[in-house]
Formats: C-alpha cells, sequence, structure tokens
C-alpha cells in the first residue's frame, strides 16, 4: 500500500496552537507528517531554531507518524527527499490563501507529483499567527495560551 506523506512547512517562530490544529487534522488524512522547519532567510528568527524543533519534537513523542526536521532547500526538493507528495498548509483568511496559492502552482511545476493541501483554521484559532505572538512576547506577554507547550520550561 503506497503511503500518504505529507510535509507540514514553515518558519515555526515560534509553532502554535493552529500550527498544532492543523497537524492533529492533518493525521486524519496522511499516514506521516513531516513538520518541516525551514529556514526564510527574509526573516530574523524571534526564537532559537533548534527550540522549537526541540518543543515540537517532545510534543509528539509519542505520535510515530510525525517527525520533525530542519531544512535549507526548497520545499519541493524536500518532498522528493522524504518521499512526500502532499503539503499541508492551514489557511486563516484570503491575504493567506493569496500568497500560499502562488507557491502551490510554483511547487507543483517543481515537481509534478507534489499536490498542496490547505485546510482552513479552526475559527477560534485564526487569530493567532507567529507574528503576532512575537510581538506579545516582545513587550512582555504571556503568550503560553497560544502555544501547545511552555516556550520557557523544559
Amino acid at each position: 500500500m503506497h503511503k500518504r506523506i505529507a510535509i507540514f512547512p514553515g518558519t515555526f517562530d515560534p509553532y502554535t496552537l493552529g500550527h498544532h490544529d492543523i497537524v492533529s487534522r492533518g493525521l486524519k488524512m496522511f499516514d506521516h507528517i513531516f513538520i518541516a522547519i525551514g529556514n526564510n532567510p527574509k526573516k530574523n528568527r524571534y526564537f532559537d531554531i533548534n527550540l522549537i524543533k526541540e518543543k515540537i519534537h517532545k510534543l509528539y513523542s509519542s505520535n510515530p507518524s510525525i517527525d520533525v526536521v530542519n531544512y535549507n532547500k526548497l520545499t519541493a526538493t524536500l518532498a522528493k527527499d522524504l518521499n512526500a507528495n502532499f503539503i499541508l498548509r492551514g489557511l486563516r483568511n484570503t491575504t493567506d490563501f493569496e500568497f500560499e496559492n502562488s507557491i502551490s502552482q510554483i511547487n507543483k511545476d517543481l515537481n509534478s507529483n507534489l499536490e498542496t493541501i490547505f485546510l482552513i483554521t479552526s475559527p477560534k484559532l485564526a487569530p493567532i499567527s507567529s507574528t503576532i505572538i512575537r510581538d506579545v512576547i516582545r513587550y512582555g506577554g504571556d503568550i503560553n495560551k497560544y502555544l501547545p507547550y511552555n516556550i520557557l520550561k523544559d
């Protein structure tokens, strides 16, 4: 039987409850999901990439259907390397759709076997974005209620 393997790419700076929701729902469709933490040269990270990888790994450590990887290459190339035929993405609004639609078309052009699956973010989580979370913590606010782990504790 052919396994349905997806990658869920992002910078995850930080990985939020919205991201967790997409992965949890994605597991109903895919046999395996790689949470792929990319390094976007246009973005200066707030949280150390290795800290985020460790937090995500601990979150899913009991689930053999989820792996966490770092990558620094085209997402379409990573998909080939991991034998993934799907990219999983969450959409909060029409702005996300415009951006993600363009990326999905390029990924399909680069890797004809690749399909992008969009899941609409659960309504209660739609306002959460990594950018807003970084602003909250930057100005002294508590962000843990927006994350599926405690960022400050092990």
